[in-house]
């Protein structure tokens, strides 16, 4: 295996911003930035042996201060929705940015993505890594307490690419982050996804409001278009008239994930293309995965290679606790309390079917 430390550019603050590589013997690259501690690539082979790169992406830092659609991006302190943009926490009420309607949306407009992280090499047992670290100072985002927080990306031999997160902060404070890479098995410049193959292994999903914002209830997915228990096609059931997927315009929900008596890692999901036989397996240690279908790409972020992504050209598996959760007793807690440590794993593992 090998490192590599490349100048990626400059942000328009004058930054510098480095790309890392991690490569393996199999000639399986990942391309992680100090900017937003982001997953720029993935070059992964198929059945004949060609590589290609398959998670959504752009080629120069000024697009990545950007990143609307947040490709590749490291989501802090808080993935996914809070209602009305506020919650109470110890008897104070906290107040943060509405970037998504009157809700806000993976911690608002700074997200971590936007960040220049600290970069660490590191040789562990299981392959060498980068660890991006990030101090995050009270108050940051509206959220309370200085946070420390760190993600290592670690490519093993066996073509895992494991993302293993860690946190303590000085008060008690919200943490819950998650990768929201665009994976499209057949190459990033593909076109739909349409008819690549997805499982989520889950019963049940979060029901949402027209805002995406968890109602409480908590549904079946059997005999809807949310059952993935059962390899099908992203496509199948995507224009159905389903309530949950009217309202998401596609798939964009939480689902539960199943997880048996003392199993700390579950396989949560798996995505497969038929003609280049590549498939992915997401391994996670959290209690939900929000599966999203690039519904909102439209054909104008000039991405890799001076191509436009389409909708739906991707597809993200955002491993993480259930939307909203700071508000809602009932659901899985996000709240890292002062002095504990927030830990959790979540691992990409790629692999050929063959013919």
């Amino acid at each position: 295996m090998s490192i590599r430390k490349e100048l990626f550019g400059k942000t328009s603050k004058g930054e510098d911003v480095f790309i890392f590589t991690l490569e393996n013997a199999n000639g399986t690259i990942a391309k992680i930035s100090t900017l937003g501690a982001v997953l720029v690539s993935l070059f992964t082979k198929d059945r004949e042996g060609k590589f290609c790169d398959i998670v959504l992406g752009y080629d120069e830092v000024e697009q990545y201060e950007k990143n609307k659609p947040g490709f590749g991006a490291t989501i802090g302190r808080n993935a996914n929705r809070i209602r009305n943009a506020s919650f109470s926490l110890n008897g104070k009420q906290y107040v943060l940015e509405k970037n998504d309607g009157n809700n806000n949306l993976h911690s608002g407009f700074s997200g971590y993505q936007h960040r220049i992280w600290e970069a660490k090499e590191k040789e562990t047992t299981l392959g060498d890594s980068i660890e991006f670290c990030y101090h995050s100072l009270d108050k940051d985002q509206g959220f309370p307490g200085n946070l420390d927080v760190s993600v290592s990306y670690t490519l093993t031999e066996d073509d895992r690419l494991i993302l293993h997160y860690k946190g303590t902060a000085d008060e008690d404070t919200v943490l819950n982050m998650t990768n929201h890479s665009y994976f499209n098995l057949a190459g990033h410049d593909s076109g739909d996804v349409l008819k690549q193959k997805v499982t989520i292994y889950a019963d049940y999903f979060t029901a949402s409001d027209k805002e995406f914002i968890p109602t409480g209830e908590i549904l079946s997915v059997k005999g809807t278009p949310m059952d993935f228990n059962i390899s099908k096609e992203i496509g199948m059931d995507i224009e159905s008239n389903y309530e949950a997927i009217v309202l998401g315009k596609g798939y964009d929900h939480n689902w539960i994930l199943k997880k048996e008596e003392n199993e700390k890692i579950c396989l949560a999901a798996k995505m497969e293309e038929e003609v280049s036989g590549r498939f992915l397996k997401v391994y996670t240690d959290l209690p939900g995965m929000q599966f999203y279908t690039a519904n909102f790409l439209d054909g104008t972020e000039r991405g890799k290679g001076g191509c436009y992504y389409q909708k739906r050209s991707g597809a993200c598996f955002e491993s993480q606790y259930y939307p909203d959760s700071v508000n809602k007793k009932e659901f899985p807690s996000v709240i890292l309390k002062a002095g504990e440590e927030y830990d959790t794993t979540t691992i990409f593992a790629f692999g050929v079917k063959e013919e």
